[in-house]
């Protein structure tokens, strides 16, 4: 797995997310008779199975510097350059695409592993050219110097396998790579569907991923400083008919691209049509970035169901990670021996 590539790859002030409201159009319903679905209780029903898989990359590519959208035309050429991309690399070891997510040069990946989906995200009508949609240029903002020397400290910890310990939380399968749990929930290379619970007092968020699980308590306060958790302690309320979740209390051990404990992501659900959800999410680490940013992108529904993600029942990778470290210092002690 390519953790550079998660790291350096995967509450903001309420001035901020006004702002935002109003450089960003309101969603618009997909089709003129949908009305929103409501539970029991009156509130919009965000339940069922969803989907955020898409082509759409985190942060905007050269070719559409200045432009949050692209027309269908252009989103037709982008999506099928993908499609042929890694039609040309599919089933090789030497895959380009593949190892940016963490093949390594393996061929581990191929285009039948792979749950990215065919389009681009469309929101608004309009499909997207980058997830992030704050800053304007659609980049994650610089990192401060003080999170470039901690992620550098855990990089070089990376290369540690004296024990189970030693390696990522993902390889472990405590946690998804590619931080699909989130918060923010990342769509990633496969294994990107949700399923959503609700109850007046609870959301729960169900991640095929890992089997992850996020549970948010509605209308209720953040759990004392003293209390860390793997997904932070997430809290929700109703802003009208969107779905406000306010997350704390990160332990900083499975920080989203590097982030640290101190990370405050607020998080945005509003049901835009029979068939998806639009998600926002703002982060907001000082101790990380130089200054908050936010991405979008929809959920789409999906048939379902969520399936068993059994990843530590067939996790050789650990074993062989192991085994090779003591294979390595073998060889080592016997170069030795003979000089």
């Amino acid at each position: 797995m390519n953790y550079r590539a998660i790291l350096s790859a995967s509450a903001l002030a309420l001035t901020l997310t006004v702002v935002l409201s109003a450089q960003t159009p309101a969603p618009k319903s997909t089709s003129k008779n949908w009305t929103v679905p409501r539970t029991p209780d009156g509130k919009p029903d965000l339940q069922g199975f969803w989907t955020n898989s898409t082509l759409t990359p985190l942060e905007r590519p050269p070719a559409f510097p200045n432009s949050l959208t692209m027309t269908d035309a252009e989103a037709a050429v982008w999506e099928k350059k993908t499609s042929d991309e890694w039609a040309k690399y599919d089933g090789k070891a030497a895959n380009p695409i593949a190892d940016r997510w963490g093949s390594g040069g393996t061929g581990g990946y191929n285009a039948a592993f792979t749950d990215q989906g065919t389009e681009l995200a469309r929101v608004d009508g309009l499909k997207r050219t980058s997830l992030v949609i704050d800053p304007p240029d659609g980049h994650i903002p610089p990192i401060t110097a003080e999170a470039k020397a901690r992620n550098g400290a855990m990089m070089r910890s990376f290369n540690k396998a004296d024990s189970v310990k030693d390696r990522a939380l993902s390889e472990r399968c405590l946690v998804s790579f590619g931080n699909s749990a989130g918060p923010p929930m990342m769509p990633t290379l496969y294994n990107n569907d949700y399923q959503i619970v609700q109850t007046p007092d609870t959301v729960l968020i169900l991640v095929e991923m890992v089997h992850d699980a996020r549970i948010v308590r509605m209308n209720a306060t953040h759990a004392p400083p003293s209390v860390r958790q793997w997904f932070g302690d997430s809290i929700g309320h109703w802003e009208g008919d969107t779905l406000v979740v306010d997350t704390t209390n990160f332990n900083g051990l499975a920080g989203f691209r590097g982030a640290s404990r101190n990370l405050h992501v607020v998080e945005r659900f509003q049901r835009t049509g029979a068939n998806t959800i639009l998600y926002r999410a703002t982060l907001d680490d000082p101790d990380t970035y130089t200054k908050p940013w936010t991405l979008e992108f929809p959920f789409v529904a999906s048939k379902g169901p969520i399936y068993e993600y059994a990843c530590h029942e067939g996790n050789y990778a650990m074993i062989d990670i192991l085994g090779g470290a003591r294979k390595a210092e073998q060889e080592k002690e016997k170069q030795k021996e003979k000089k």
